[in-house]
């Protein structure tokens, strides 16, 4: 029996989801969770086989739990779920170690294909990612691609952004990091002068551009 926790911050996807699995003979859904951070904490306390996690959630976002996650507990396999195709996103991730990557009009389709598949320890991407782009996202790093401006963050700085982005006030921030108001603004200046940007709008971009949060 294949053990899997599901992480999406949508209840009626989350629930979609977990119905599809129920179906399969060989699938128990033992965790739901709402956010990156519920998924990390779930993968500690509940050691699933599998992590069928959306990449858009709030305190974490897809990638941040990702990274977590693989510290914590190596042999847990993260099946992605996304509405974008970005070969950049899906090559990240597969770096990242994720033996999945779906883009979500093709769950019903292609889920339990991609879970089996990350059970035993493969790699499974939606064939509406062209062979080509598998091919290249596959293949080994030269080395000399350039680093992403978010890769300079710290792992908190990447959640203040992502907080920042998702429309979250100091306040709000600091209430939702169980920190001070003070450590944000910190966190905020740090933002701006490690990604060049002096305003509001442009670390919004920023936060889009490189997949930290994604428009409805």
């Amino acid at each position: 029996m294949i053990r899997i926790v599901v992480a999406d911050d949508h209840h009626l996807v989350r629930q979609g989801i977990c119905a599809l699995l129920e179906k399969a003979d060989d699938m128990q859904v033992i965790g739901e969770a709402a956010t990156g951070l519920e998924a990390v904490e779930l993968v500690q306390t509940l050691s699933p086989d599998v992590v069928v996690m959306d990449v858009s959630m709030p305190r974490l976002d897809g990638r941040q739990a990702t990274e977590q996650i693989r510290e914590l507990n190596t042999a847990v396999a993260i099946v992605i779920l996304s509405i974008h195709a970005d070969p950049i996103l899906v090559r990240q991730f597969v770096q990242r170690g994720v033996k999945g990557y779906l883009l979500k009009r093709s769950i019903a389709d292609e889920l339990l294909l991609a879970i089996r598949a990350a059970s035993r320890g493969e790699i499974f991407l939606s064939p509406t990612i062209s062979d080509v782009v598998q091919t290249l996202l596959l293949s080994p790093s030269s080395g000399n691609e350039p680093k992403s401006v978010v890769d300079l963050l710290t792992p908190r700085e990447r959640e203040v952004l992502q907080l920042i982005a998702e429309g979250y006030t100091n306040n709000g921030i600091a209430e939702v990091l169980t920190i001070s108001v003070k450590t944000v603004e910190k966190h905020r200046a740090n933002l701006m002068t490690k990604l060049e940007v002096y305003d509001l709008p442009s670390l919004i971009r920023i936060a889009m551009q490189y997949g930290l949060v994604f428009p409805e």
